[in-house]
């Protein structure tokens, strides 16, 4: 069995699985929401309460593994390690409380692995799509075209980001629309045809995602083989953001479907999700949920084999 940790800037997450003819076989998964991100500042970077949280939960997943069979671990830290200047005390602590290796992963490296996760989900596999995996402190956004990457980039725009440092959603809807912007300029750039971005079919995973189709399929129990490949209309989505403007923190996580803890992010995630699906005149967004762990783990699971 191999395991697989995602510190991500909102959720820490752990998958343990084994490798199987037809891809992986899950046999423990866990997450905490942790907002390492949250209370982030450029000048003293993780907040000492983050760090705390994030350590604790990390205590009871490496407890969780000693008394497994476990054959290789990877642990992989993102944006908001990448960012912030004491990252390194949070990765120190790891390895001292727990014994586990933290490594700070870029970018490009997170939106190849997430990408390879979401590939090894999505039935029919289009023939060239936009995937992208919002995360807490940054997207990742790959486009693919006959199952071969030809672009991939980080932007920093993350939902803990945009809930936190902009609060006003003018401020925040804007500064989405010059991202997405960016993103188009960056394609363009590129070489990425007109037609190949009039073609592709946007995929979105990570928790964003996963809990907006949860929430579209009124879920009262998760489960991801209905989530996985479920489509978001943009048609549904408008009209839910009205409604959760109109709703407190508190009202929204008693909706089926939405985890608590992410009252606040859903506002921004969703926002991001309509941008990008207007911005490429895309009726809706196909759903994964299977990224970054999964990556790591298919990884572990092609090195066996060789």
């Amino acid at each position: 069995m191999y395991a697989a940790i995602d510190v991500g800037s909102n959720t820490l997450r752990m998958l343990v699985a084994r490798c199987a003819k037809n891809g992986l076989h899950a046999e423990l998964y866990r997450q905490k929401i942790t907002r390492l991100g949250g209370s982030y500042s450029a000048e003293k970077g993780l907040s000492r309460e983050s760090i705390e949280r994030t350590l604790f939960a990390f205590t009871e997943f490496a407890d969780i593994l000693r008394e497994m069979q476990i054959e290789r671990v990877r642990v992989v830290g993102t944006a908001a390690l990448r960012h912030a200047k004491n990252a390194q005390h949070l990765v120190n602590l790891v390895k001292l409380k727990t014994r586990l290796d933290l490594e700070v992963i870029g970018g490009k490296e997170e939106a190849r692995l997430s990408s390879a996760g979401v590939l090894s989900v999505l039935n029919p596999c289009p023939e060239t799509m936009l995937i992208f995996d919002i995360g807490g402190g940054s997207t990742e956004l790959s486009l693919f075209d006959q199952k071969q990457m030809i672009f991939s980039q980080s932007y920093p725009l993350g939902v803990v980001q945009l809930c936190e440092e902009m609060p006003e959603p003018e401020h925040r809807v804007a500064f989405i629309k010059d991202m997405v912007v960016k993103l188009s300029a960056d394609l363009l750039h590129a070489g990425i045809s007109p037609r190949l971005l009039k073609e592709c079919e946007l995929v979105g995973t990570a928790g964003t995602v996963t809990t907006l189709a949860a929430l579209n399929l009124e879920m009262a129990e998760y489960d991801r083989r209905l989530i996985n490949n479920h489509q978001l209309d943009l048609a549904w989505m408008i009209p839910t953001l009205r409604q959760l403007h109109c709703m407190t923190i508190a009202e929204r996580e008693q909706l089926p479907g939405l985890e608590v803890g992410r009252g606040d992010l859903i506002i921004p995630g969703l926002e991001l999700l309509i941008s990008l699906c207007s911005y490429f005149k895309k009726p809706s967004i196909r759903v994964a949920d299977a990224g970054l762990l999964e990556g790591v783990l298919l990884t572990f699971c092609r090195h066996s084999s060789d």
